[in-house]
């Protein structure tokens, strides 16, 4: 192997490293915005049930018998 072969792979091969390192950022990056939002879609579901179970209790409270008839 030819010395200037040699730096051409040393090169090649610093510039994989670069963009394996970048790669990396990126996907660490990726995962904590994954993270937060896995943890804010589980708050939204917690909201939404007990949304909905406020909600069929009040329902319940009241019939179509309690509800006022609309004016025209």
């Amino acid at each position: 192997m030819t010395e200037q072969r040699l730096i051409s792979i040393e090169t090649k091969i610093a510039y994989q490293e670069d963009t394996i390192a970048q790669l990396n950022d990126v996907i660490c990056t990726q995962q904590t915005q994954i993270d937060a939002l896995e943890r804010l879609t589980q708050q939204l579901i917690g909201r939404v049930r007990d949304l909905s179970a406020a909600t069929a209790q009040s329902a319940s409270a009241f019939s179509a018998a309690d509800e006022r008839p609309p004016h025209y």
